[in-house]
């Protein structure tokens, strides 16, 4: 059992859980918009998703590597020598989440998927509940 392995695949499911997240926050934030579906006002599920792709698009702007990305290379490295093993999970899962284009391309689909979370604040948005107001940390945000 090679633990850099491992660690490798588990960095790699929370990377693709990550891009899930992203994408599905925004499929789900219209589905419900749509639905009236009140649980996409959540303030703090809003603000997370948004803070997410934001992170992900300035990466791209300032042409970062994703450190998960950076994080299981090492340990690929570290567990076999190589970037790349060759297990099944992991095949499959850099199939569904790495695609091969010029880093401008990138940067203006993560904009424009940034631009589209940022517009949900608008049609719907979020809404913070009595509870979440009474533990701000905020005085004046109640």
């Amino acid at each position: 059992m090679n633990f850099y392995l491992i660690a490798a695949d588990i960095v790699l499911i929370v990377h693709t859980a990550f891009i899930a997240f992203v994408v599905l926050g925004l499929f789900f934030t219209v589905l419900g918009l749509k639905r009236s579906w009140n649980w996409i006002r959540n303030f703090r599920f809003r603000l997370l998703h948004l803070l997410s792709i934001a992170g992900v698009a300035m990466q791209s702007w300032f042409g970062m590597v994703c450190p998960l990305t950076t994080l299981e290379q090492v340990l690929r490295k570290k567990g076999t020598g190589e970037s790349y093993s060759g297990d099944f999970i992991a095949y499959w899962l850099h199939k569904l989440i790495f695609f091969r284009a010029e880093p401008w391309i990138f940067s203006l689909l993560y904009s424009i998927f940034g631009s589209l979370v940022l517009f949900t604040w608008i049609m719907a948005p979020p809404e913070r509940s009595n509870k979440q107001n009474e533990n701000s940390p905020f005085p004046n945000d109640k």
